[in-house]
C-alpha cells in the first residue's frame, strides 16, 4: 500500500459541464479528496499545468477545444508533466478515441455514469503508481532483475518502465516489436519479459512462441499487458505459453502481484 494518502492528492479536473463537475467533485470529496481544481477546457488545463504539478488529472473525453485523447498526448509529449497520472471519465465507447488513451498509460477509464467504488479504485491506482512498494520475491532480489520490455508504443513503454522502476527494478531493456525483442533474447539473459500483444514485425503471440520453442530461455516468465478485448485471441495467446495477461489500463498493484507470483 502506498505511503501517500488520498487526502494529500492534488487533482486537476477538466470537465466542460458544470453539472458533471459537481457530480464528480462530490464523489471525490466523499472519498476524502480535499484539493480539487476545476477547469472547463484543455487550454485552461495546460495553462494551469504551467504553474502547478497535480498528482492526478481527471478529464472528460469531449472538451470544447480538443479531445481528452489530445490532452493526454500533449501531456505525454511534454517534459514537466509527461508522467502525470491521467484518468478518463466519459461515456465514449469508440475504439478510435479510447485505444490511444489505453496505450498512453491511463491510470483508469471510467464510464459515465460511474460508481463510487470505480472512482475509489482509480484513486488507489494513482497512489500505487507513486509508490507500489518494492517487489517481494523469495527467489531473486528485485534490484538484480533483468527485464525486457516490449511495446511498439513509446508512451506505453515509458509508463510501464516508470512503474517497474518504482518497484525497485532498474535493469530494463526496451524493444519496439517482437522481432527486435527475440533478437535480444537470443543474445542476453532475462528474468522477466513484459510484452504488448498487437505490434508490427512480430506480435506478442509470435514472440511468446519463439521464446518458448526456439530459445535457451524457454521457461522465462512472460507477462502480456494488452488492451485486446477479443477473448478468442487472448485464449490463443494463453495457449502459446504466456505466463499471465493483464489489461490496459491496469492497476500498478496488480502488475506487482502478477510479477511476484510469476517469479516465485
Amino acid at each position: 500500500m502506498s505511503s501517500v494518502a488520498i487526502e494529500q492528492l492534488q487533482v486537476l479536473l477538466v470537465e466542460p459541464s458544470s453539472a458533471q463537475h459537481l457530480i464528480i467533485e462530490s464523489y471525490l470529496r466523499q472519498l476524502r479528496v480535499e484539493h480539487i481544481h476545476w477547469v472547463q477546457d484543455a487550454q485552461q488545463a495546460l495553462d494551469y499545468l504551467q504553474q502547478q504539478q497535480p498528482d492526478l488529472l481527471i478529464s472528460a473525453m469531449h472538451l470544447p477545444d480538443m479531445t481528452g485523447t489530445d490532452l493526454l498526448q500533449a501531456l505525454r509529449n511534454g517534459q514537466q508533466h509527461a508522467d502525470t497520472p491521467f484518468m478518463l471519465i466519459s461515456s465514449e465507447t469508440d475504439y478510435r478515441y479510447l485505444e490511444p488513451i489505453r496505450q498512453a498509460g491511463a491510470i483508469a477509464i471510467l464510464p459515465k455514469p460511474f460508481e463510487l467504488e470505480q472512482l475509489r479504485t482509480g484513486l488507489y491506482s494513482t497512489l500505487d503508481y507513486f509508490d507500489p512498494g518494492n517487489l517481494n520475491t523469495r527467489t531473486i532480489a528485485y534490484d538484480d532483475l533483468n527485464v525486457l520490455l516490449v511495446d511498439d508504443s513509446g508512451l506505453s513503454r515509458r509508463h510501464l518502465a516508470n512503474i517497474l522502476r518504482s518497484m525497485g527494478i532498474e535493469n530494463i531493456t526496451e524493444a519496439e516489436n517482437g522481432q527486435q525483442a527475440f533478437e535480444l533474447v537470443l543474445g542476453n539473459y532475462y528474468d522477466l519479459i513484459v510484452t504488448d500483444l498487437n505490434m508490427p514485425e512480430m506480435d506478442g503471440k509470435e514472440l511468446v512462441e519463439q521464446v518458448r520453442q526456439n530459445s535457451q530461455q524457454a521457461s522465462v516468465p512472460i507477462l502480456m499487458v494488452s488492451s485486446e478485448q477479443d477473448q478468442s485471441r487472448l485464449a490463443v495467446v494463453q495457449q502459446a505459453g504466456v505466463s499471465a495477461i493483464c489489461d490496459k489500463p491496469f492497476e500498478p498493484k496488480n502488475i506487482k502481484q502478477l510479477i511476484e507470483r510469476m517469479l516465485d
